[in-house]
């Protein structure tokens, strides 16, 4: 392909690129508003199992360090 070729087929291209349309009917639209919504409330949903999940893990270390405490305590005469 020589240059004039592959110029003419980049400028043939660029013609017909620009004569698409660009727009979407209103149910397109719709559409793809309801799948970004979609897509933002499953983030927001597997972000907050995950703080949650995680705050629950922190929760059950501390009630487990507390209960070594208290019974390495009780084991060694406090009461």
């Amino acid at each position: 392909m020589t240059p004039q070729e592959r110029a003419l087929l980049i400028s043939e291209f660029t013609v017909a690129i620009k004569e698409m349309p660009v727009t979407l009917s209103d149910d397109e639209q719709r559409w793809v508003r309801m799948a970004i919504k979609k897509e933002a409330q499953s983030i927001a949903f597997r972000t907050a199992i995950i703080e949650k999940s995680f705050l629950g893990v922190i929760t059950m270390m501390g009630a487990g360090v507390l209960y070594v405490v208290a019974d390495f305590f009780k084991n060694h005469g406090f009461k």
